[in-house]
């Protein structure tokens, strides 16, 4: 690092070296942070988080009672020791709180002022922050799995939402009409908006192999039900992940699979995971709920790095920061827990980067004289 940080200085790199090497840093050191905690409301699991892109300072979550909190993650106190405190809440008493399980919500991608949320009671509600009213309500014949907002989009306000068995949507981070869809019958489709047909795509495991793939009807994502999805940053790339206990990396120009072997992740969700990816690491990093953990995972190489313990049920969803890259998870057992970068060891000040700490020295280079006459 202080090598990344002299060449900076001396005008010999590129700045963004150095922030990719402390973000992955500081990826790979995500701890459970005894000094920070965040404020529990929920009164039964909690099935989807998100965290406003603008400041990265507020965080939403649903959970399966039908509430919907709104939390400051910002340190007000500047103690070292702190809980991210709940602003205030769509709670039972609420008159326009949601009848059944809230499954996504999601800030409006470029303000604050507002954000969405949809939920087994057929409903999607467009809400307004500072009001806590919603300024709009959609009333749909089925169930409302997830929606999801373009986070790209300039020239369209659409919200993709899908009921039955369609259970992930995803917009393209790169094209801001390309939709990504998962659903119970084992199929990623991808589809473009403005065409009649709609469906570009249909991916297949298989990569058309004539031998495994004869029909229409093996054009297949995985073998079970795909009921989560998630664009890497660039939109280069789509993850799904199904109830196969498999994870798939997706070209997302090509639709052609990758096949990165990720090996088993667990999944026995019936209905959507909400997983996520970091931003600005180098490798890129996955991180998913696998039964009472999350599993980290590098993106391209499939490598598990790490399991994240500390929750005492199933975890439903994560969402990241990535201005800090710290971890937010969500959990039946009804808490939301931080998970923080761990510390830099402190560097003494007679250290220098050619010098490595003396007990890492190999014994054959260390120096033996003494100025001591006594000894021989």
């Amino acid at each position: 690092m202080l090598g990344f940080i002299s060449a900076r200085q001396a005008g010999l790199d590129d700045p963004v070296r150095l922030r990719r090497a402390e973000s992955t840093r500081r990826v790979l050191s995500l701890e459970l942070n005894k000094d920070r905690d965040v404020e529990r409301i929920h009164g039964s699991g909690i099935n989807t988080l998100d965290i406003e892109p603008v400041e990265g300072r507020y965080m939403l979550s649903g959970g399966s009672d039908g509430v919907i909190v709104l939390y400051d993650l910002e340190n007000l106190s500047r103690k070292p020791s702190y809980t991210c405190k709940a602003l205030c809440s769509v709670g039972r008493s609420h008159p326009d709180v949601h009848r059944f399980s809230v499954e996504t919500v999601q800030w409006y991608p470029h303000d604050t002022g507002m954000f969405t949320s949809s939920s087994f009671d057929k409903t999607l509600k467009i809400w307004d922050t500072n009001t806590l009213q919603p300024a709009d309500v959609f009333h749909f014949e089925g169930t409302v799995y997830s929606h999801h907002m373009s986070p790209v989009a300039t020239k369209h306000c659409l919200i993709a939402g899908h009921r039955q068995e369609v259970l992930a949507v995803s917009w393209s981070r790169r094209h801001e009409y390309i939709l990504a869809t998962a659903s119970a019958d084992s199929r990623v489709k991808l589809w473009d908006v403005r065409r009649a047909s709609g469906c570009l795509s249909t991916l297949d495991q298989h990569n058309g192999e004539k031998s495994k793939a004869a029909s229409e009807a093996a054009s297949t994502a995985h073998n079970g039900r795909v009921n989560g999805l998630c664009y890497t940053n660039d939109g280069l790339h789509l993850l799904t992940i199904g109830t196969d206990d498999r994870m798939r990396l997706w070209n997302s120009s090509t639709g052609e699979n990758t096949l990165v072997n990720y090996g088993k992740v667990c999944n026995e969700s019936r209905k959507g995971l909400k997983f996520t990816v970091s931003w600005g690491c180098n490798p890129e990093f996955a991180f998913v709920p696998y039964g009472s953990t999350i599993a980290v995972y590098t993106i391209f190489t499939g490598e598990l790095i790490t399991m994240l313990r500390g929750h005492y049920s199933t975890v439903n969803c994560c969402v990241l920061q990535p201005n800090f890259q710290e971890l937010y998870s969500g959990s039946k057992d009804c808490n939301i827990l931080a998970w923080i970068p761990g510390l830099r060891e402190p560097v003494p000040d007679d250290l220098s980067e050619k010098s490595p700490p003396q007990q890492h020295l190999n014994p054959a280079y260390e120096d033996a004289w003494s100025s001591s006459d006594d000894e021989g």
